[in-house]
């Protein structure tokens, strides 16, 4: 077969000639040398690319992981925060009760100190009491000032006698009430209330009749007006010293002047222009005394009718204060014969 004719049938084939065979074989050896060169580098790259892309995976998951740890710090952070926040919270309400606490033992402390201090105190007294000069020297004394009180009445009750006057002339002592009951209680029989509105009071024989001080007239006796204001001199003096006597201070004090005696009502004033404010001008307000007298002061009796309405109420005050009730505000002279039985009474020095 000719050489000629195969290259014409192949493009590919080379035909060399022999004297170029070497020369072309060497050539042939240095690129199959360099071919093996290429893959072994193409190898060494591949292996290469394979760890990087294996690095590049690795780190793309850890970031991805790092993201989530992140995002749960920071879900961490806020629950965190917000824990912070209720512990401050917690930590304020705790001061605030700390310092409640420490104000509540500090009263206590002042209060457990108190409380010894009277407890020595009553202890001091239980002695004093159980001594030789305890209860029953206070029990002896309390009746001779009971005693004392009693025979200092008695003299006032016989200067001023208040008796019944029955008829014109004739003149008859009697008590007020019975021995066993006290007024509106179910002792009062009917036959007991007879016999008590028969005749008149009157004290030191001058009788005390309350008709001018509530309608006066032209037709009005002026004697018996004086009458009238004498008896009332005489039952203010009487409720004056019995009051100190029995160291009651009147809730409407006296100013005796015989037939031409004052009563006094002292009540809070307030001025009325001032810009002070109602509950401080009450704590400030000063009392004002109005005078009101005992006796007609003109043709006016408004005012003596008062006056004699509050000295029945200074007699009420006393009878209260010996545990009495009063008959009403219309019984002067009855309330204060009530007022003497009670006190001359033996009944008296035993409630003492």
């Amino acid at each position: 077969m000719d050489l000629g004719s195969l290259s014409s049938k192949d493009p590919h084939l080379k035909v060399i000639q022999w004297e170029d065979f070497e020369q072309e074989l060497a050539t042939l050896s240095s690129l199959s040398s360099a071919l093996q060169q290429a893959q072994l580098q193409k190898l060494a790259i591949q292996r290469q690319l394979q760890t990087l892309i294996q690095v590049q995976s690795d780190s793309l998951s850890r970031k991805n992981e790092l993201d989530e740890i992140s995002e749960r710090v920071e879900d961490k952070k806020l629950v965190m925060g917000n824990m912070l926040m209720q512990a401050k919270v917690v930590e304020e309400h705790a001061k605030t009760k700390e310092e409640h606490l420490g104000t509540e033992i500090k009263s206590l402390l002042i209060s457990g100190t108190s409380l010894s201090v009277a407890r020595k105190r009553i202890w001091e007294s239980c002695r004093l009491l159980a001594g030789d000069k305890g209860l029953a020297q206070l029990s002896g004394l309390q009746k001779m000032l009971s005693v004392r009180q009693q025979h200092m009445v008695s003299q006032v009750a016989y200067l001023y006698p208040v008796k019944t006057l029955i008829g014109a002339t004739q003149e008859l002592e009697l008590d007020s009430f019975p021995s066993g009951s006290r007024p509106g209680t179910p002792g009062d029989t009917l036959d007991e209330n007879k016999s008590r509105n028969q005749g008149t009071l009157s004290i030191s024989s001058v009788e005390l009749n309350m008709l001018p001080f509530t309608q006066i007239t032209f037709f009005t006796d002026k004697k018996q007006i004086q009458r009238s204001t004498t008896a009332l001199g005489y039952v203010a003096h009487v409720i004056s010293l019995t009051a100190s006597y029995l160291h009651v201070p009147l809730r409407y004090p006296l100013r005796l002047g015989g037939s031409h005696s004052y009563i006094k009502d002292c009540a809070p004033y307030i001025d009325q222009v001032s810009s002070v404010p109602s509950s401080t001008a009450l704590a400030s307000a000063t009392k004002k005394c109005l005078e009101f007298p005992l006796f007609l002061d003109g043709k006016d009796a408004t005012r003596a009718a008062y006056a004699i309405f509050l000295l029945n109420k200074d007699i009420e005050q006393l009878l209260n204060y010996i545990g009495i009730k009063s008959l009403g505000p219309r019984h002067v002279l009855a309330n204060l014969k009530e007022l003497f039985r009670i006190i001359l009474s033996p009944e008296f020095i035993e409630s003492e």
